[in-house]
């Protein structure tokens, strides 16, 4: 559904980030650094993002001021702007537009018919 046209050259897209929205980043990390077994690598007032192979688990403290009702699995692409359109085409709605977070990377998020908040990163 993504990038997956192999003739086109596209690479298919890896699952890459999951952010959780929390109202209490102390307490959010009291839980998330045992049960991930790593300190964070970034720890902010406003993101606490840890990283576990390739995989990278965060904290947003500012998720449920951003209407984000449950955590957000977040797919690694080759083109962001290109997957936004594919996606926005086949009926995904728009729930945030391409954003640069700082670092060189690019995240977007769309729902899917049933609501499911689904997301995008490009690192530039």
């Amino acid at each position: 559904m993504f990038n997956d046209d192999k003739e086109s050259g596209d690479i298919v897209p890896t699952a890459k980030m999951i952010i959780y929205p929390v109202s209490d980043l102390t307490k959010a990390k009291e839980v998330f650094t045992p049960l991930i077994g790593v300190e964070p690598y970034v720890d902010e007032v406003y993101y606490v993002g840890y990283r576990t192979g390739d995989q990278e688990i965060g904290l947003n403290p500012r998720g449920h001021r951003q209407g984000v009702a449950r955590p957000v699995c977040y797919w690694k692409v080759e083109n962001i702007q290109q997957t936004l359109r594919r996606l926005l085409a086949t009926g995904a709605v728009l729930r945030q537009d391409v954003t640069d977070v700082g670092g060189g990377r690019l995240v977007a998020t769309i729902a899917d018919a049933d609501g499911n908040d689904l997301g995008l990163l490009q690192d530039q």
